[in-house]
Order: structure tokens, then C-alpha cells, then sequence
């Protein structure tokens, strides 16, 4: 192809170019940026770089220009910081339900949004192989359908499994059918919170969904799953174990002060008992869960009300100590 055929692609280049080779500690000179279009049949000289960098500038990109002999050009900000990326490519290793075929993919599409040199120092800290990952490897495909029905109101039908002792599948009896209102992630799981003629008001670990399909019937209508009921119904749960709201009051040990504003939040009111306690209320789901989760604080933790509560940890309390 003669190298006039391909000067519209000019700029392209030069951007794509110093988006993956420049850095702050190397920037990249204009003969640099030359010889690069050479080799993809553009002439050009150093008087049309200079004003290609400069439209480039013109535009938005934050290219720092360095003067002088040893000089050229860098990337100032990009999309991402590094400590950002960082956090993505972090979240991306947490997440149980995807696979790790589908985590190395990402993580690879994000270090596309830094310079080369970066993206290798950063290949160095990432693993993998050896974590807990799904073995679902639909899941992406499952979360476009279920976020098409529920911008189409639809409703879904698909099909639930759980493993066996041979870490196959093995499906329930009937297909599902509910109203999806929304994914939530919880304990490094993807959960649809759903509602369900057969299950009312639940949730379905997504990794566990396969063969999903929008059906034509409108979902059904659900108040508790809408707006920001959705999220304060997600809020109530443990790991996603439906159960009754109640509102629970308990008593802590101060040493357990950032677990509880971590778990239910900066807003939740709490009132000093003594020296070393304080109490609060909240409402929960009330399930095994959660009543294992104040359990795992021993003595440091006591349900005050509703006694019904009480009794029920008190009950899950002998149930496990009557196998010992």
C-alpha cells in the first residue's frame, strides 16, 4: 500500500502509540514517533508530529510535551490511575463467580489502560491460578440476559444446579421462572435478587444459573425489590439467606465497634452501655447466617430483643454442640 494511502490513520497511530510506550520516566521522541510510522507506511517528518501532538492536545489528551535534546512526549493522566486500575484488577481477583479464564481476560483489557512498562510491573503482582473462582464459565452471558429482562420488565425462566460429590451438576427437577429486580454481590458471590411464585421474595447465586431466557410475561410487580427498597432489602441479608425482618437490638463490646459500622454503616445509631458495651438496633433478615455471625463473637456480643431471636441462637447453640 503507498504510504499516501494511510495518513488518515496518521494521528491514530501516534495516540495508540504513546498511550502504550510512553511514561513519565521515558518519554518518547519524535524520531521515535517517526520511525513508528514507517513501519506502518506513513511518512512523515518532524514538523507534522509536532502539529499532530498538538491536535491531540487541542482535543482533551493530556500529553506533556518535554523540551530540550533528551525530550519528547508522555501521557500526563490517563482513564485510570495506577492505584485505580490496582483497585479494579483487585476486585476483579475477589470475585468467586467469575471464572478464571474470564479473570485473566479482564485483567488483561484493563492493563491495556496503561503503558506497557506499568502493565508489566503490574502482571508481576497478579494471581490467579490457585483461588477459589467459579467453574461457570456462561456467567457473563447469564448477566446481560438478566439485565435485558429487567430493562424489558420481562420476566426470566432458567434452570438451578448444585454439585455433587464429583463436582458435576446437578440440576433441580423443574426450570425456575421469576422476576429478576437486581444483582448484588455478597461474601464474593453474585446473587439476582428475585421474586419467585414458588420462592416469594429470594435470592439465586448466578453461578449456579444456566440456560436463562427472557420470557414475554411481564414481571411481577414488587414494591419490596424497587428503587431503594432494593437495596435496603440487600442490606438486611447475610450471605444472601432470606428470613424475616426483624428489628434486633444487641449489646457489644467496644472492641467490636468498626465491625458493626462496617457490616450496617456509618448512620447506625449507637447508644453507650457502660464503660465497655454499647447497644443498637438494626433490621435483619433473621437466618442462620446471621445468627452465626454473632456467635462468632462469643461473649463480646448478646442479642437483647426480641427474645424470640434469642432463643433461636440459643437452639443453633445446641444444635452444633450436640454433635461434640
Amino acid at each position: 500500500m503507498p504510504k499516501s494511502d494511510n495518513q488518515k490513520l496518521k494521528i491514530l497511530y501516534i495516540l495508540d502509540y504513546l498511550q502504550r510506550n510512553s511514561h513519565e520516566d521515558h518519554p518518547v521522541r519524535a524520531s521515535e514517533l517517526i520511525a513508528m510510522l514507517d513501519r506502518h507506511n506513513i511518512s512523515c517528518d518532524r514538523k507534522t508530529v509536532y502539529s499532530d501532538v498538538a491536535a491531540l492536545q487541542d482535543y482533551g489528551v493530556d500529553i506533556i510535551s518535554i523540551p530540550g535534546k533528551n525530550g519528547g512526549y508522555y501521557i500526563g493522566s490517563r482513564n485510570f490511575e495506577l492505584p485505580e486500575l490496582k483497585l479494579l484488577i483487585d476486585a476483579v481477583l475477589s470475585s468467586r463467580y467469575l471464572t478464571e479464564k474470564k479473570s485473566r481476560e479482564l485483567i488483561e483489557k484493563l492493563l491495556t489502560q496503561c503503558n506497557e512498562q506499568d502493565a508489566k510491573l503490574m502482571k508481576r503482582n497478579v494471581l490467579v491460578s490457585g483461588r477459589v473462582k467459579s467453574m461457570n464459565e456462561t456467567i457473563y452471558y447469564s448477566v446481560d440476559t438478566i439485565q435485558e429482562a429487567i430493562a424489558q420488565n420481562k420476566q426470566i425462566t432458567f434452570r438451578y444446579f448444585d454439585w455433587d460429590f464429583g463436582s458435576k451438576r446437578k440440576y433441580r427437577e423443574k426450570p425456575y421462572v421469576a422476576s429478576p429486580y437486581g444483582l448484588c454481590q455478597d461474601n464474593e458471590n453474585c446473587y439476582l435478587l428475585a421474586l419467585s411464585e414458588r420462592h416469594g421474595i429470594t435470592s439465586y447465586r448466578l453461578d449456579r444459573m444456566s440456560d436463562i431466557e427472557v420470557l414475554k410475561d411481564s414481571r411481577i410487580p414488587c414494591p419490596e425489590l424497587t428503587g431503594k427498597a432494593l437495596i435496603d432489602h440487600a442490606n438486611r441479608l447475610f450471605q444472601m439467606y432470606s428470613g424475616d425482618a426483624v428489628d434486633v437490638k444487641l449489646r457489644f463490646h467496644k472492641s467490636l465497634l468498626n465491625v458493626v459500622i462496617d457490616r450496617f454503616g456509618k448512620d447506625t445509631m449507637l447508644i453507650p452501655d457502660g464503660e465497655d458495651h454499647f447497644n443498637f438496633t438494626v433490621q435483619v433478615a433473621v437466618s442462620p447466617m446471621f445468627l452465626s455471625w454473632v456467635m462468632g463473637f462469643g461473649s463480646k456480643a448478646k442479642i437483647l430483643y426480641p427474645q424470640s431471636v434469642a432463643d433461636a441462637l440459643c437452639d443453633l447453640c445446641r444444635d452444633a454442640m450436640s454433635q461434640y
